[in-house]
């Protein structure tokens, strides 16, 4: 083939491939639809073109009082088949929404940020200006996120957890404390830095000089589980809220093989003084248990609308002498112990009964009441209040 032959194929190819690759993308189809489009007083407007539907409405967190009580609303179809709907002024918060079309939920087709929370995909948009603006990644050092491995005998398995590392940890010598941050049932390793944008607060708190540069490791807690569903060797499965072992004792028996292999891979403070370990929901449970298991491992512990006592039907040593245990770990000392949950949480009652118990035993404890329930919104505001209590001491 000549010379001007093969430039010329070449040439084709450099034109050609790059239109296929974005042959899926609607070039010339109709205008651009925005969505969501957040105005200057924070109301977000919501549009989908679907000209064919009969019923389109919109779901989510941003819902008023009485929206969330019918669970969704009703949008409107201009004469282009798309529908709409525009919100209230919104408080500054991270929400997530989907659509329904006649009977059908699915995500907005114009918004590529969306999370997944067990086995659904929501999309999500950001109103700065408030609380919101800890979760933007702004422009500050940022941490390291990584992904690792470790050997966990008890359990037979290799597993996986998610590691940050603070702002000019890989420049340093310096040795650093850890917090050891656990999710709720249907979460794994992969929940608090997707939904509860944990890095994003880490980054700003401590930017901000409100937070001590620390180490945070977010572990899976379903020990069923090598990874996030798709990420292990069981590939893409569907995910489930509730797994075997799930609270059953197993977890907090082989914990410690977490925090062997983080002291053995990273600079931490390998000490009580060092760390502190938080959970949100079972991730609370399994914290309250973990922290009077091993009274002597932590000395920040924060209950974040925790689980409280395990299923009568569940038999571990793990759950066995739970007043000794509190008892002795009260006697052991510790920098603070913070609980924390919503008034309209279905677990308030039990957190009730266990400060209770607590309040029996003149065992020391900060509570932090707040508005709301078994949410997000609500697990991000109490990392990012429990943030700046930690490691004050040292």
């Amino acid at each position: 083939m000549q010379l001007s032959s093969i430039l010329a194929v070449l040439l084709a190819l450099f034109f050609i491939l790059p239109l296929q690759a974005q042959e899926n993308l609607p070039f010339g189809k109709g205008k651009e639809i925005i969505s969501p489009e957040i105005h200057a007083d924070n109301s977000v407007t919501f549009r989908l073109a679907a000209p064919n539907a009969s019923n389109v409405s919109v779901t989510g967190d941003f819902l008023a009082p009485g929206e969330e009580a019918a669970g969704s609303a009703e949008m409107t179809k201009d004469a282009d088949g798309v529908w709409s709907y525009t919100t209230h002024p919104l408080p500054s918060e991270l929400y997530t929404y989907a659509f329904n079309v006649d009977g059908l939920q699915v995500n907005d087709p114009n918004n590529v940020y969306y999370r997944r929370d067990v086995a659904s995909t929501l999309n999500v948009l950001l109103i700065g200006g408030g609380q919101a603006d800890l979760y933007k990644v702004n422009n500050v050092p940022h941490g390291t996120v990584a992904k690792r491995w470790y050997e966990s005998p008890g359990n037979n398995m290799t597993r996986r957890i998610t590691v940050y590392t603070p702002p000019g940890y890989e420049e340093s010598e310096d040795t650093y404390p850890v917090l050891y941050l656990l999710h709720g049932m249907g979460g794994d390793e992969e929940a608090w830095m997707t939904l509860g944008r944990a890095s994003q607060i880490a980054d700003n708190l401590i930017a901000q000089g409100k937070a001590e540069p620390m180490i945070m490791v977010m572990p899976n807690g379903n020990v069923a589980q090598e990874a996030a569903p798709g990420e292990s060797s069981l590939g893409f499965y569907k995910p489930q809220f509730q797994l075997p072992h799930t609270m059953d004792g197993k977890y907090e028996e082989t914990f410690h093989e977490i925090i062997r292999f983080v002291d053995s891979q990273y600079r931490t403070i390998p000490e009580k003084t060092g760390r502190a370990l938080a959970g949100l929901s079972m991730g609370g449970f399994h914290t309250l248990h973990i922290s009077r298991y091993s009274p002597d491992t932590f000395d920040y512990i924060g209950l974040f609308s925790a689980a409280i006592m395990p299923n009568k039907t569940v038999k571990s040593k793990v759950y066995d002498n739970i007043d000794k245990t509190l008892a002795a770990q009260k006697a052991n000392g510790y920098a603070l112990y913070w609980i924390a949950i919503g008034k309209e949480d279905f677990l308030s009652q039990a957190n009730i009964d266990f400060r209770k118990k607590l309040d029996t035993m003149d065992f020391p404890y900060l509570y932090r009441e707040s508005e709301g329930g078994h949410t997000w919104r609500n697990w991000r505001i109490y990392l990012s209040e429990f943030l700046p209590m930690l490691f004050k001491t040292r």
